[in-house]
């Protein structure tokens, strides 16, 4: 499989011979304001800049949305995506809303925002794991930050989900999207036993709430849950509340004498596996 890091959670994953897109935060650098209670709240993002052509990026056979969060699906994806591309969503309320060719933006508090007169013709939901030319795609769960960030701001926070990838000719691909290491990832990791495993590791804090993606102690946790896989670090350096660096996450993964286990692309870089 290849696995390319476009930004923040954005990936290109060529597997099984299909050519996906992961999570497309599309909006040029500096173009949105900081969502709201996030930290930073002085930071315009996407901070960092595309590292190739929307032409480029969209040039796929399949779109895969683990939620809709503006940093994972926003208005210059809706944009730019062909209205036939196949969508893959993790229920029934994002498959109406992207159907729509809507997103969430969060600056000033949620609201909705949709492509005048565009809809979506392929939106599908995951549930049943689907195939995709001969790709499974099983839904497996994740959470958006820690039991009581969830109790207190589940409006912001909302669900999420990981995939798990498998075919024939392919290792068994795990993405975990956007959760903390907790009980679900654990019990993910013991049931698909993946060889490859994508997490989120930027790190992203909510004011009193804590991490609502994995930190470094999480990937760490990772490693030792699963210690025969190779582990890629994304959803790094692109967001405002995003406070893990890849230097930081090297220099920790050093000190735990995992380094050999975790590849951290830089955006544009693509990890074969």
């Amino acid at each position: 499989m290849k696995i390319r890091q476009i930004r923040n959670a954005t990936l290109v994953i060529e597997y099984g011979g299909v050519k996906f897109l992961v999570d497309p935060w599309l909006a040029p650098k500096d173009s949105m304001p900081a969502f709201p209670g996030g930290a930073n709240p002085h930071l315009r993002q996407p901070t960092t800049p595309l590292p190739a052509s929307i032409e480029e990026i969209v040039d796929v056979e399949a779109v895969i949305l683990t939620h809709v969060h503006s940093d994972h699906w926003d208005h210059t994806a809706a944009e730019h995506i062909p209205a036939d591309m196949p969508i893959f969503v993790q229920h029934g309320a994002d498959k109406t809303l992207v159907s729509q060719a809507g997103s969430i933006d969060l600056d000033n508090g949620p609201h909705m925002r949709f492509v005048e007169g565009k809809s979506f013709n392929d939106v599908r939901v995951l549930t049943g794991n689907p195939q995709f030319k001969g790709v499974k795609l099983k839904k497996v769960p994740g959470q958006h930050g820690s039991d009581e960030a969830l109790e207190l701001a589940y409006d912001g926070l909302q669900e999420v989900c990981g995939l798990v990838f498998s075919h024939p000719a392919e290792k068994t691909l795990y993405l975990a999207g956007d959760t903390v290491w907790n009980e679900y990832v654990e019990a993910n990791i013991r049931q698909y036993k993946p060889d490859v495993i994508i997490v989120n590791a930027g790190d992203a804090q909510a004011p009193g709430l804590g991490s609502i993606i994995m930190n470094n102690e999480d990937v760490c946790l990772v490693c030792a849950a699963a210690p025969s896989a190779t582990i890629i670090a994304s959803h790094l350096e692109a967001a405002h509340h995003a406070l893990n660096t890849r230097a930081e996450l090297r220099r920790h993964l050093t000190e735990a004498g995992l380094l050999d286990r975790v590849l951290i692309p830089a955006d544009g870089e693509t990890c074969t596996v």
